[in-house]
């Protein structure tokens, strides 16, 4: 069983007013400032992105060479000589142009998770409730006895503090997967009723994603299966290919979840190295374009992190207000903290604060809920 840390004084002097507030020592700065002070705050926020990167010998900013260019996210990395994409995943050595994935090739971790799984989405999807079912579940209630084939890419387009799974920065400790495999694993394997595509984050690996997420859905039409497409990603992909992930997910009765890490510009690139403006409009055009086309069986969701001293009521309450100018019927999860990677300093999420988060995002949104309640501190 589970027993979180006994919450702690974290309070630190922000570098910037010298007040005594909730203050990761990574940043040095506080919420107020990075808002009111953006000039004088970047360059903190900045020197902890050089170090949290330089662990792991990935550049700070995305490259912009001549030799050669990708564009499975919105870094758009053009590569000059012995350049690194922001991803980690693709590099130029000795004017060789080299990516450690395609079309046919990942660089991955699979594994089976039993249903109904921990997923940000079991309270609402097919999966957890047997909503959709005949069409996209086996039982009209939780899909006890199948399995989840969750897929975990290396890589990433942002360079979150926080990162729950820094791992996938380690690109070399990634398999090498090739698609005939996983389409192998699933064709074999009757008991696997969806596929969720996370990390890092999917989309710096989109060609072989979309690849395998056609195959899969061929082989169930041809098998008679149900195979729910899901994405759990940051946003921050290339329209096109965003768009081929959403209608594919649509069809097979899946779903995606963005992580809306928060609204203010400067707390969002405080916190992930990178600006939400794409995010934004990628999830406000999932969500005009598809979500209407199945209401009843959700294939769009966001989440958001509520990580102590820099998201709280008023970031909830942006993103929400946000997310109901689109429709008020999309879900939305408020998700308790943990103190890992460059945060390891601060403290749990309170029940506290995610109720309050929750109450306020309530007053917008019909579907609301709070994830990881056991990492909750009282």
């Amino acid at each position: 069983m589970f027993v979180p840390p006994q919450r702690m004084s974290h309070k630190e002097s922000c570098k910037i007013c010298n007040e005594h507030k909730l203050v990761s020592e990574s940043l040095s700065v506080c919420y107020d400032c990075i808002l009111s002070f953006e000039s004088e705050a970047e360059v903190f926020i900045s020197e902890a992105h050089k170090i949290a990167r330089n662990k792991f010998n990935l550049p700070v900013k995305a490259p912009s060479g001549e030799l050669q260019s990708c564009s499975s996210c919105n870094h758009n990395c053009s590569f000059g000589e012995n350049d690194i994409s922001f991803c980690g995943l693709r590099y130029t050595k000795n004017g060789k142009f080299v990516s450690k994935t395609n079309t046919e090739t990942a660089a991955l971790d699979f594994y089976f998770d039993p249903l109904p799984c921990n997923c940000c989405a079991s309270w609402f999807c097919p999966a957890g409730t047997g909503d959709g079912y005949p069409n996209y579940a086996y039982k009209d209630g939780k899909e006890t006895g199948y399995y989840n084939l969750s897929i975990f890419f290396y890589g990433c387009s942002f360079n979150c503090l926080f990162c729950q799974n820094k791992d996938h920065k380690n690109i070399g400790l990634g398999s090498k997967v090739t698609i005939e495999q996983l389409t192998s694993t699933f064709l074999n394997n009757p008991q696997i009723s969806c596929v969720c595509f996370f990390g890092g984050s999917p989309e710096p690996q989109f060609d072989f994603a979309l690849n395998l997420s056609e195959r899969i859905i061929k082989i169930a039409k041809r098998e008679k299966r149900i195979s729910r497409i899901c994405w759990e990603w940051n946003g921050f992909g290339n329209r096109k290919k965003v768009q081929k992930a959403a209608e594919l997910s649509l069809e097979s009765g899946g779903n995606i979840k963005f992580d809306l890490k928060a609204w203010s510009p400067s707390i969002h690139k405080a916190l992930t190295g990178v600006d939400n403006k794409k995010v934004l409009e990628n999830f406000e055009f999932i969500g005009k374009k598809f979500f209407g086309e199945r209401p009843d069986v959700p294939m769009l969701n966001a989440t958001t992190l509520l990580v102590p001293g820099y998201i709280n009521e008023n970031e909830v309450e942006q993103i929400a207000s946000y997310i109901a100018s689109i429709d008020e019927n999309i879900p939305y999860s408020l998700l308790g903290f943990y103190p890992h990677f460059e945060m390891t300093d601060l403290p749990l999420t309170s029940l506290e604060l995610a109720e309050r988060c929750f109450d306020v995002a309530s007053d917008y949104l019909k579907k609301v809920n709070i994830g990881n309640k056991h990492l909750l501190s009282k």
